[in-house]
């Protein structure tokens, strides 16, 4: 029986500037960088060991970004969302989505460096589901 969600698999173009963004600007641990085959395994764990992000080298072109503001594949939660937002904004992340609130409660979208898009919703929010 699958119990849960292990490592989500994050295409970037610069593992290095990617590792940077996500240990420094977001606070995860490095869990792992080692060589695989001519290329670098990296992996973070976010601050709760919940779930690690494989941190991989893109393959193919980048997809281009919508007219619209998407959504993710990937959500985090936080304790205050408010307090997070402006946190991560001071570290120099990009908010295309400050937070707003839905039908389903609040939430936010922010952006690393590589261009990909992740969703940001305070733990309630996660909790009542």
């Amino acid at each position: 029986m699958i119990e849960g969600v292990s490592k989500v698999v994050i295409d970037v173009d610069d593992q290095a500037r990617a590792l940077r963004f996500w240990t420094q600007a977001l606070g995860f641990e490095l869990h792992q960088d080692a060589p695989y085959g001519e290329e670098r395994w990296v992996e973070v764990r976010t601050p709760d060991a919940g779930l690690i992000l494989v941190l991989s080298p893109r393959q193919g072109d980048r997809p281009r970004a919508s007219e619209q503001l998407p959504t993710s594949n990937v959500f985090f939660y936080c304790d205050d969302l408010a307090r997070t937002y402006e946190e991560l904004r001071s570290r120099g992340v990009e908010f295309p989505q400050p937070p707003v609130e839905l039908s389903f409660g609040w939430w936010s979208l922010f952006q690393d460096q590589e261009g990909n898009r992740f969703a940001l919703q305070p733990r309630e929010v996660v909790a009542r589901r």
